[in-house]
């Protein structure tokens, strides 16, 4: 018969710190996927009411800007509306993602009233560089001909990179282990 999650915990735990680490990052390949379907998929949805003078509109705020048309067609290829699509998408993934890592993945009672803001900062410095990034890969891909597939090379791309930042910080962040309750 089938081990139970918890029965998988603590039979790598049992067998040392690198086993149980090891453990911990398989769980978090599968969160991590879950969250890159959301990531890489949802823009699709929250740009499906959108105009498409919206989803090209320029926008200049602070490090986000994307005004240039592409040269070949003249549109912007990642316009306000896309801008606002990828990171409302980034922002459910990571929120879905904190919550199942700390009782899932990493069995943790790490208080939330102290982890969820340093996470939420770690994030929003996150989401910032994502949404540097995310326009220039768009338009570099819209650039070579890959307009369909832009939105969600630029979805994985940045997902890759948020998926290697993001274990070490929740390692540390989920480090208080959950209390074993007596049977």
């Amino acid at each position: 018969m089938a081990k139970g999650l918890k029965d998988i915990d603590s039979a790598a735990a049992s067998k040392g710190k690198g086993l149980e680490t090891l453990w911990q990052f398989v769980k978090f390949i599968v969160v991590s996927l879950g969250a890159f379907v959301i990531q890489t998929f949802l823009p699709y949805l929250i740009k499906l009411p959108m105009s498409e003078e919206f989803l090209h509109k320029p926008y200049h705020f602070w490090i986000f800007q994307n005004e240039a048309p592409d040269a070949a067609t003249g549109i912007i290829a990642a316009g306000l509306g896309v801008f606002i699509a990828a990171n409302a998408s980034n922002i459910i993934a990571q929120i879905v993602s904190f919550f199942i890592n700390r009782d899932k993945t990493f069995n943790s009672d790490a208080n939330i009233a102290i982890t969820l803001p340093i996470y939420i900062v770690f994030t929003i410095a996150l989401i910032c560089f994502s949404a540097w990034l995310s326009p220039t890969l768009i338009t570099f891909f819209c650039n070579h001909n890959m307009e369909g597939a832009s939105l969600a090379l630029s979805g994985a791309i940045c997902g890759a990179i948020q998926f290697f930042l993001y274990f070490p910080v929740d390692k540390i962040l989920f480090s208080k282990k959950k209390e074993k309750k007596a049977e």
